[in-house]
C-alpha cells in the first residue's frame, strides 16, 4: 500500500479535476496541521485519505 495520495490519484479516484483535488489536498493537509502533523504539499497519507472518503480505496 501506497503511504501518500498525490492530487493526480485523488482526482483520478474522486472523478473531479487535478485543480480541485488540489484544493481537496489542501484542505485535508489543514486538518491535518490543526492537529499537530507536519504534512507534504501536493499530498496527503493514504490513510487519512480513505478515512475521509469512506468507501474510496485507494490501489
Amino acid at each position: 500500500m501506497k503511504m501518500y495520495v498525490t492530487a493526480d490519484e485523488a482526482a483520478q479516484i474522486l472523478g473531479v479535476s487535478r485543480g480541485y483535488a488540489y484544493k481537496i489536498i489542501r484542505g485535508l493537509n489543514n486538518e491535518l496541521k490543526e492537529k499537530g502533523y507536519r504534512v507534504i504539499s501536493g499530498k496527503v497519507p493514504t490513510k487519512y485519505f480513505e478515512e475521509k472518503f469512506y468507501g474510496m480505496a485507494v490501489g
